[in-house]
């Protein structure tokens, strides 16, 4: 079993950046697919962008050019570096470790609101 805890979240500015973090604990991590979604006010959950265990990336296309997703395995780490960020994105953003790419394990969630 994974547990996850994201941070890193905030409020910025359009144009602005932050770097959200997820750290995984128990006794694997390594194997899973990794993925970041977001939620928006009365909107459904969405995938933004996913890595797997080899550091293989996709992205949704909004986000696409300017949101990066990595991990760092030893350190059990998933990332998500946000560049030039909108309103439209300001969500509750999530971390997810995937079996056969569906989400089988949620982090609880980290706030990201743009707004001037």
């Amino acid at each position: 079993q994974v547990q996850l805890v994201e941070s890193g979240g905030g409020l910025v500015q359009p144009g602005e950046s932050l770097r959200l973090s997820c750290v995984g604990t128990g006794t694997l991590f390594y194997p899973y697919n990794m993925a970041w979604y977001r939620q928006a006010p009365g909107k459904e959950r969405e995938l933004v962008a996913t890595v797997s265990s080899s550091g293989t990336t996709t992205y949704e296309d909004s986000v696409k050019g300017r949101f990066t997703i990595s991990r760092v395995n030893a350190k059990k780490m998933v990332y998500l570096q946000m560049n030039s960020l909108k309103p439209e994105d300001t969500a509750v953003y999530y971390c997810a470790a995937l079996v056969s790419m569906e989400p089988r394990y949620w982090g609880q969630g980290t706030q990201v609101t743009v707004s001037s």
